[in-house]
């Protein structure tokens, strides 16, 4: 009965944003108020739920969003994104734009967390489309598959650093093993998915577009331009390095820590950003601020409808759907490593976090490893590309994807669903493929 109401749930929700075109964060709440009921809540926990779902993502979207948005903003204005999108061309060949943005976006996508890597690299996603004409799904979705993928299998992201540790696996080899399934999911995912989106047309975010082609002189320098925009990059993925050759209560640790800590490093990447792409430039304090205001206009929406799926993901862990889920299928007979997938994978679909459906399956699988020999590193990936399956309306990313893309939710369904459930499939292969030889 439980997972009855949380389908039924979501087939609502579809059909108030998609046929009653309700707003999706009113929608978000209407859904939230009646399956908290519906699975037994009383409405002030019901609210409660909501209330803390909220927060919990606002309180650390709004900041990272925020500064993310002011900061591609000032890359996009300024010439910055066009520079790199220009030698990018140059050193791959329009041909060979998507591995540019694949191999861009695995580098910044190891060390960074999904958001804030997405909102770092999607206005130069923009910038490549507009000046190389080639449709933005084509260019888009591999940078996306590639964010993706490092999000759900690879270490340090939270979960599966979190499951490792759960599971006692070897931080390393779930890194390395993770990196050998990592890139055929990539390449099937990204590449050659987009290339048959093309009767697709997505549109940029007018905020994070600069449609105005500069010349050369209006641009900032490739050194000044890469740096700042990859400033955020180098100080988190400094952070994880010192992290992992020094010990906690070691002073250059602390600093690196707090410098790569995600929320200081956009923050100071954003004022690194105002003096090199604006003060230094020659521009007054008065016109930075306007395209900084400017860009936190424009993701209000976004960020709206991103705490509305936060507010129905913790009315569905709070209501105790996913306890129930694991329940249900520990009897199983299964494989460890494809129960393990499967768990994550009905976790995601009804909760919508990631990180909630890998920690979650973790939790439920732990037990079936038991004396069965089975690679507790595959144990931690095959969680992982479960925990990425079939993102939909419940899930954040998806509205980021949507909002920033400008799609329809049927576009988004048949482009950004599609995509995340390609790189879960290819997940669990590569895992069990891996399994013959380890």
């Amino acid at each position: 009965m439980p997972l009855a109401i949380v389908i039924a749930g979501i087939l609502l929700l579809f059909l108030l944003i998609a046929h009653f075109k309700l707003n999706a964060f009113i929608a978000f709440v209407i859904v939230s108020l009646l399956v908290g009921l519906a699975e037994g809540m009383n409405l002030e926990d019901v609210v409660n739920a909501i209330q803390n779902g909220i927060g919990n993502t606002l309180g650390y979207l709004i900041l990272i969003l925020g500064l993310g948005a002011m900061l591609g903003k000032l890359v996009a204005d300024s010439g910055a994104a066009q520079r790199i999108t220009t030698q990018l061309v140059t050193k791959f060949g329009k041909k060979n734009i998507q591995w540019a943005v694949v191999l861009t976006g695995f580098i910044v996508g190891i060390p960074m967390f999904y958001t804030v890597g997405f909102v770092i690299l999607v206005p130069l996603v923009f910038t490549v489309a507009a000046s190389t004409g080639l449709p933005l799904l084509y260019v888009g979705l591999p940078m996306l598959a590639s964010l993706s993928v490092t999000h759900g299998y690879l270490p340090p992201h939270p979960a599966p650093t979190g499951i490792a540790v759960m599971f006692n696996a070897d931080i390393g080899k779930t890194l390395l093993y993770g990196i050998i399934i990592a890139i055929p999911a990539i390449i099937v995912a990204g590449p050659l998915f987009a290339r048959t989106l093309t009767n697709i047309k997505a549109t940029p975010l007018k905020e994070f577009m600069n449609p105005r082609i500069l010349t050369d002189e209006e641009m900032p320098s490739t050194a000044i331009s890469i740096f700042t925009a990859l400033l955020p990059v180098v100080l988190i993925g400094l952070a994880s390095i010192v992290s992992l050759v020094l010990p906690e209560d070691h002073i250059i640790r602390q600093a690196t820590d707090a410098l790569g800590n995600p929320v200081i490093a956009m923050l100071i990447s954003v004022l690194v950003a105002i003096y090199t792409l604006g003060l230094a430039r020659g521009k007054k304090m008065k016109e930075v601020m306007e395209t900084v205001t400017s860009s936190v206009a424009g993701i209000t929406m976004v960020l709206l409808i991103i705490a509305g799926a936060g507010a129905l993901k913790e009315v569905l862990i709070d209501s105790g759907v996913s306890e129930y889920i694991g329940e249900m299928l520990k009897g199983s007979t299964i494989s460890p490593l494809v129960l393990a997938w499967l768990i994550a994978t009905v976790i995601r679909i009804c909760v919508g976090s990631a990180t909630v459906a890998g920690l979650t399956a973790a939790g439920i699988a732990l037990p079936l490893i038991g004396d069965s020999g089975v690679s507790a590193e595959l144990m931690v990936l095959a969680i992982g590309s479960g925990s990425l399956m079939l993102s939909h309306v419940n899930d954040g990313g998806f509205w980021l994807y949507k909002e920033y893309f400008n799609l329809s939710i049927k576009d988004t369904l048949r482009t950004w669903t599609v995509m995340e459930t390609t790189v879960g499939v290819m997940g669990l292969i590569g895992v069990l493929i891996l399994n013959t030889f380890i």
